[in-house]
């Protein structure tokens, strides 16, 4: 039998087109970001493979952002505990791969954890995964999407489909979707205006904080760009912050002298709330991350600060008059940050107030 025919031939059948793929399990793994933008890949999936069920593997408390997404039949979810006790999450791999019987399983991340799916599935025709040091022989498909040109993170993820088209005529698309109840966002529309929100007025959403602190811009900085955003446009600043990052925003709007055009008791409880809140905001501004990730999924113009190492040109699909940001590498090449053995403050230096404002300023001047 043939090398292409050992791959296609399960279960006593040959996948022959893509009527032939009836399920088909996408790992995604990681932080909110990354899920968001992995929805391009689903969603492509659904118009290859209109007939198939896609499952979706995430990590519990991102979940709930896919609950009765178009593009995901099922959510399949690990809580902490099970990614971090080698037995209980092999069982649960075990459980996953052997309840459905998977004729695509998409993997990725493709790091040796994640490999187990593909392991314990050795009769999916197609097991797809990033080409890696590890993954051969458990892999049936390893694709090169991450090497220099590769594009954006959400080419690279579409890049995941190429093996599939020994079945079928790839629908590949870049739009990405995260979806909000009507009725949740009347409620939250409703919830802001109990707080003061007048929508005659620009509605902005900012993230001052991030989950990883050394990721913030200097605040000094960020307040006066706050304060320029709000006596230019009157506009009002729903501060946007989770857990431990409170104090912070908090400590923000105290040294803005608690300024009345700031909202910091307006606040999503979970992340369908976040999508709601943010449906209800004209813009967002801040530093690079999930939330942002998510206003550029619900189409609201956004504006982002992206820190070392973070790279705008992976992580900012569409760049351009509705959706824009700043990065170190605007002003130096990686190339020669790294050359020159700039710390990591100096290349976060590199991105002004003045340089934000006028980036900034366009976007706001357009949309608002």
């Amino acid at each position: 039998m043939s090398l292409y025919l050992q791959r296609v031939y399960y279960c006593g059948k040959m996948i022959k087109n893509k009527k032939d793929i009836k399920h088909i399990l996408v790992i995604r793994f990681r932080r909110v970001g990354d899920s968001v933008l992995s929805m391009a890949l689903c969603h492509s999936l659904r118009l290859t493979f209109p007939e198939a069920k896609i499952d979706f593997v995430i990590n519990k408390g991102i979940h709930t952002l896919y609950e009765n997404h178009p593009d995901v039949d099922r959510v399949i979810t690990f809580d902490d505990e099970e990614n971090h006790s080698v037995w209980k999450y092999l069982g649960k791999v075990w459980k996953v791969t052997h309840s459905t019987h998977y004729d695509v399983i998409i993997d990725m991340r493709t790091t040796v954890k994640t490999l187990w799916f593909s392991l314990f599935s050795l009769s999916t025709p197609f097991r797809i995964g990033c080409r890696k040091k590890y993954g051969c022989g458990v892999l049936s498909h390893r694709v090169d999407n991450h090497v220099k040109g590769t594009g954006n993170r959400i080419n690279q993820n579409l890049m995941l489909m190429n093996p599939l088209a020994e079945v079928a005529e790839l629908k590949k698309s870049t739009e990405f979707r995260l979806y909000v109840d009507k009725a949740r966002k009347q409620y939250f529309h409703e919830y802001m205006v109990s707080k003061g929100i007048d929508f005659s007025r620009p509605v902005i959403m900012a993230t001052v904080t991030a989950r990883l602190e050394y990721k913030v811009w200097p605040k000094d900085r960020m307040k006066a760009v706050l304060r320029k955003i709000m006596d230019t446009y009157n506009a009002q600043i729903i501060f946007n912050f989770a857990g431990k990052e409170r104090e912070m925003a908090l400590q923000y709007h105290k040294e803005l002298n608690n300024d009345p055009r700031i909202f910091t008791d307006i606040e999503a409880n979970s992340l369908p709330d976040l999508c709601a809140l943010l449906s209800n905001c004209h813009f967002f501004f801040g530093n690079e991350g999930g939330p942002r990730h998510i206003a550029q999924s619900l189409n609201i113009p956004s504006y982002a600060i992206f820190p070392p190492n973070v790279s705008k040109r992976i992580w900012l699909p569409d760049e351009g008059e509705r959706f824009g940001g700043i990065s170190p590498d605007d002003f130096v090449p990686l190339e020669k940050q790294i050359a020159d053995k700039m710390t990591y403050s100096e290349r976060m230096g590199l991105i002004t107030c003045d340089a934000v404002w006028e980036g900034l300023d366009k976007m706001l001047k357009k949309h608002l």
